[in-house]
């Protein structure tokens, strides 16, 4: 038994870090213990073949659960991909590899086929680690148990503190993670990081398991775990920050003109887009129309550090969706699919608005009840889709088929089935 978990025996859950609600679990709030090194020293960065091949080997002969993270340089470089990958295992310790060194690691994950991967919010790094090869058939994602067990914090390091009574490192998870050589405070950040994840797991399923909701949880794990790769976003640009301010078809234009311009660079020079042009500076562009270069370097985003070059480039974007006739122009909006936003249902359909009202009433309840967070309980755009259309016949089958039709897991169709049929039907 390691320290970590004879800490976690000892305490049960402590609350020192937000721990739910104690209902018989242990009330200890001894001041946490601040974790200040790996428990065998900051191991080095894994850069070559060779190397990784005896990581790999280790991997596989070493035994339960492994940890996994990956550090990405999110605002500093163009993408998501990851820039270090930490991994830790009983039996085979911690492992720091360099994805740019080795950026091809599918034999690592094939070598941790079938092992449970532990990952903290994995929906976040399981992209970027399915890039080079990485992908688990089982995993435990400590940040969903957290939410589904009814904790208030569910950051890695307000769990390792409430669950564990440990205090991690924090200060580098924002850092620009393509440096290279990468500081030797960031590798210890980065290796604390898998240090007792494997620990939080086991104490986190116990206290599912106490409240019954093991058995959940491992459905919300095996559906990430089976989930396809996300499809790419149609019209990323609509997305930029403050696009409510553009009306008009034409500055919808010259925000996808210079959005995509932009992105171009920015691919090619492998930065941030935002590094390359703000995304103020592309809706300030949009709403002005400028007519030439000058009238752009006035403009808040385009001042004195943007070469004429640059205003140029930008200025050419702005000229290209000017020049668009009106049959090449974006529409105003992208075409709903599904339900239209709640706030029109009292207009277009009094009924199903009421029938809203009372599900989601419903539901917030049943989630109160069962401590969790709503949208954990079931998806609001589920809950939405049904009350939008709900069955011809509202009973306990129909609803639950038709939450089963929307993806729903059967554990959230047995939860919520009764209090939607009785919305839905106090709500026709």
């Amino acid at each position: 038994m390691t320290d970590a978990q004879e800490t976690a025996a000892d305490t049960s859950l402590r609350t020192t870090g937000g721990a739910p609600p104690d209902d018989g679990g242990s009330s200890d709030t001894g001041a946490p213990i601040p974790l200040l090194e790996p428990r065998e020293g900051i191991p080095p960065v894994i850069a070559d073949a060779e190397s990784l091949a005896r990581t790999i080997a280790a991997f596989a002969a070493g035994s339960g659960p492994v940890a996994v993270d990956a550090e990405r340089a999110s605002g500093y470089r163009y993408g998501q991909k990851a820039y270090l990958v930490q991994l830790r295992r009983e039996g085979a310790g911690t492992a720091l590899i360099d994805p740019v060194a080795c950026p091809d690691l599918s034999g690592l994950g094939e070598a941790l086929s079938g092992v449970e991967w532990v990952l903290h919010a994995a929906t976040q790094d399981l992209p970027c680690l399915r890039e080079i090869g990485m992908v688990p058939t089982r995993l435990f994602d400590t940040e969903l148990a957290g939410r589904l067990a009814g904790f208030p914090r569910v950051g890695l390091g307000a769990m390792v503190e409430g669950v564990l009574g440990f205090v991690l490192e924090k200060g580098h998870s924002a850092v620009d993670w393509s440096t290279r050589p990468l500081p030797e405070p960031w590798l210890r950040y980065a290796a604390l990081d898998v240090e007792l994840l494997v620990d939080l797991r086991d104490a986190l399923e116990k206290e599912l398991d106490r409240q019954g909701k093991l058995e959940w949880a491992r459905q919300e794990f095996d559906a990430i775990a089976a989930a396809p790769p996300a499809e790419p976003r149609k019209d990323p640009w609509r997305r930029t920050s403050g696009m409510h301010k553009v009306r008009r078809r034409r500055q919808l234009a010259v925000v996808r003109e210079l959005w995509q311009t932009r992105d171009r660079i920015a691919q090619r020079r492998d930065v941030s887009p935002g590094k390359v042009l703000s995304d103020a500076a592309i809706v300030e562009a949009a709403l002005a129309l400028p007519a030439n270069v000058q009238a752009l370097a006035a403009l808040n985003g385009f001042g004195h550090r943007t070469g004429r070059r640059q205003l140029e480039q930008w200025q050419a974007a702005v000229d290209r969706a000017k020049a668009l006739t009106e049959a090449q122009l974006p529409a105003p909006g992208q075409p709903v699919t599904g339900p239209p936003p709640p706030r029109a249902w009292a207009d277009k359909d009094p009924a199903a608005a009421a029938r809203l009202s009372a599900a989601r009433a419903a539901v917030s309840a049943l989630a109160e009840t069962l401590n969790m967070p709503q949208e954990n309980l079931i998806a609001p755009d589920t809950v939405r889709r049904v009350c939008w259309e709900p069955p011809a016949v509202v009973d306990a089958e129909s609803v639950a088929g038709a939450l089963a039709g929307y993806g729903a897991r059967p554990w959230q169709v047995e939860q919520v089935t009764p209090v939607l049929v009785a919305a839905l039907s106090a709500g026709t």
